[in-house]
C-alpha cells in the first residue's frame, strides 16, 4: 500500500512541477512537461506513457481493494470508480495514437472532456479526484476504530505496552 503511494506521489510531482511551469514559471503550455518532460520530452509526449500509468494506477486500486473494508472500502471504491474513468480518458486518447485519427478534429489527440477543460488542468483534476478518496480510504484503514483486519500491521495504533520492570523482578 505504502509503494503504491510512492507511485502515485511520484506522479503527483510530475503534474505539480507541469503547474508550476504554466502558472509560476509563465512556461508555454507546449514547453511545459514536467520534470520527466524537462529530460525526455519524448516521454511526456508519448500517449503510451500516460496509459501506462493510467492503468498501473488502475490495476493498484483494484488489487488492494480486498484490505479495505466499512467505511474505508466506501472511499476506496470511489477513487477506484474515478481512475476507471480516467482509464477510459487515456484509453480514447491512446486510441487516437494507434488509430491515426484524432476526435474533434484535433490536431492532436483529444480526450472526451478536453473540449470543454485544457488537459493540464483536465488530468490535475482527474488527478485530485481519484487522490483524494485514496487518501481519506487509507486514512481511515489505518485508524484503529476501522476494524478492518486482525491480520493486518499498516495500522497506526499505538504500540504495545510493555510490562514494566521492577528492582524486584
Amino acid at each position: 500500500l505504502w509503494l503504491f503511494m510512492v507511485v502515485v506521489m511520484g506522479h503527483w510531482a510530475e503534474h505539480l512541477i507541469q503547474g508550476a511551469q504554466i502558472w509560476l514559471l509563465d512556461m508555454p503550455r507546449a514547453q511545459s512537461l514536467g520534470g520527466l518532460g524537462f529530460l525526455a520530452p519524448v516521454l511526456v509526449s508519448s500517449e503510451g506513457l500516460h496509459f501506462g500509468f493510467a492503468i498501473t494506477m488502475l490495476t493498484g486500486l483494484v488489487l488492494l481493494r480486498p484490505g479495505f473494508t466499512g467505511t474505508s472500502r466506501k472511499w476506496w471504491n470511489a477513487s477506484l470508480a474515478l481512475q476507471g474513468w480516467h482509464f477510459i480518458e487515456h484509453s480514447v486518447l491512446l486510441a487516437q495514437v494507434v488509430v491515426g485519427a484524432n476526435l474533434f478534429s484535433s490536431p492532436v489527440p483529444m480526450s472526451l472532456l478536453q473540449p470543454f477543460v485544457p488537459r493540464a488542468e483536465l488530468h490535475l483534476l482527474y488527478n485530485l479526484a481519484v487522490f483524494v478518496p485514496m487518501v481519506v480510504a487509507m486514512w481511515l484503514h489505518t485508524r484503529p476504530q476501522d476494524a478492518h483486519s486482525a491480520a493486518c500491521t499498516c495500522g497506526l495504533a499505538p504500540p504495545a505496552k510493555t510490562p514494566a520492570v521492577t528492582a524486584a523482578g
